[in-house]
């Protein structure tokens, strides 16, 4: 008999730390319960919910940018979505993305991780005067819409802080870059600092590896006032037999083929490849990411460091008339992004960097610059 998924993962501590492989507890102590769902909306509609039992509060903070699901709960925490739609809700505060290539504080600032986290502190600070509480904060591990963001280390344990002074929790959108993705960690959060730990996690996607199954994970106490309501969380399909033996066919190929390590130095191999093709193309700004969630931030002008849109739509095309799906992301839609299959290869990597290269440069022998795409007469 298949077992259910919080039996999986609630056994999963006890193995994993022993394999070299993935040498950190899949689920740390502090998640003692865990949800079955099938998505990621329905996952992180869930973490909401739990947030505003526990606390009794109702206000969300979020980064600007973000985008968390596809349900009307979920498209008004996502400025991503809202700001093409109905509009920013009352009781939904947005933090700025804690982007040190483009943010207010950049790669030069002293340190960035204190000063974006005092940013969320001023949001948290100015909703109180208004009379409003603080239910979460939700924030991807690491942004992607937003355009591939990698925070600077200590962020997220500097905003927890704030975030838990003002009664509320930390919940992290592990959807797109957990289980082994960041290569360095089997989570994206653990980059923040090995001792911090969310009060509420959700996992989806890689989870089931493209099969419908999500988990929210969190604390006895936000479980147990969840539990007190005496409504039941039910899923029909969440933790069925069949999702439960993906889920473990995918942590067993994590762990067979070491699927982390992999991706850790696959994705060093590719950032050094796009690096070297930085110091040859212009028109690449920066590259950022860890393990296999990386991003090249096309611009215009290095001094103002102006999104390349059009040039970014244009690479893209000419990749996938070459077979390589990419697509774009950032506020400007001008960062590349590279989140490939944990099996991506070195060989699929110079395949991918020589293509680009080649496309680059015939660009830039039809263009007057990096300000246009209208060919020379």
């Amino acid at each position: 008999m298949a077992l259910a998924l919080p039996d999986i993962l609630r056994h999963l501590p006890q193995t994993f730390p022993r394999r070299p492989v993935l040498p950190h507890p899949i689920c740390p102590g502090k998640w003692q319960h865990r949800l079955r769902l099938c998505s990621r909306s329905e996952a992180n509609d869930l973490a909401l919910r739990l947030a505003r039992q526990y606390t009794g509060h109702w206000d969300v903070v979020v980064l600007d940018h973000a985008y968390h699901g596809h349900l009307s709960s979920l498209i008004d925490i996502s400025p991503y979505k809202f700001r093409d739609l109905d509009g920013q809700k009352e009781w939904v505060h947005v933090a700025p993305l804690p982007d040190t290539y483009r943010g207010p504080y950049r790669e030069d600032h002293p340190n960035p991780a204190v000063a974006y986290a005092s940013e969320v502190k001023r949001v948290v600070g100015s909703a109180q005067e208004k009379g409003r509480k603080i239910a979460a904060f939700f924030a991807e591990s690491l942004p992607s819409v937003g355009g591939q963001i990698i925070p600077p280390a200590g962020y997220f344990p500097e905003v927890a802080g704030h975030i838990r002074r003002a009664g509320g929790v930390f919940v992290a959108d592990e959807i797109q870059v957990g289980f082994g993705r960041v290569g360095k960690h089997f989570w994206a959060f653990q980059l923040q600092g090995e001792d911090f730990v969310p009060d509420i996690v959700t996992m989806g996607k890689s989870i089931g590896n493209g099969h419908p199954v999500a988990c929210v994970a969190t604390t006895q106490a936000v479980a147990r006032a969840f539990e007190a309501t005496g409504v039941e969380y039910f899923n029909t399909f969440g933790g069925s037999p069949v999702s439960c033996a993906v889920g473990l066919a995918v942590l067993d190929v994590l762990e067979k083929e070491q699927l982390q390590a992999h991706a850790a130095s696959v994705g060093s191999f590719l950032m050094e490849l796009l690096g070297q093709q930085k110091a040859k193309h212009p028109i690449l700004g920066d590259i950022r990411g860890v393990g296999l969630f990386i991003g090249v931030d096309l611009i215009k002008d290095e001094a103002t460091r102006m999104p390349a849109t059009e040039e970014a739509d244009y690479v893209v095309s000419r990749l996938k008339e070459n077979y390589i799906l990419l697509s774009t992301d950032g506020p400007g839609r001008n960062v590349l992004k590279f989140k490939p299959p944990m099996c991506f290869s070195l060989d699929n990597a110079r395949h991918v960097v020589a293509r680009l290269d080649a496309i680059l440069t015939d660009m830039e022998e039809k263009v007057r610059s990096c300000e246009t795409l209208r060919l020379q007469p």
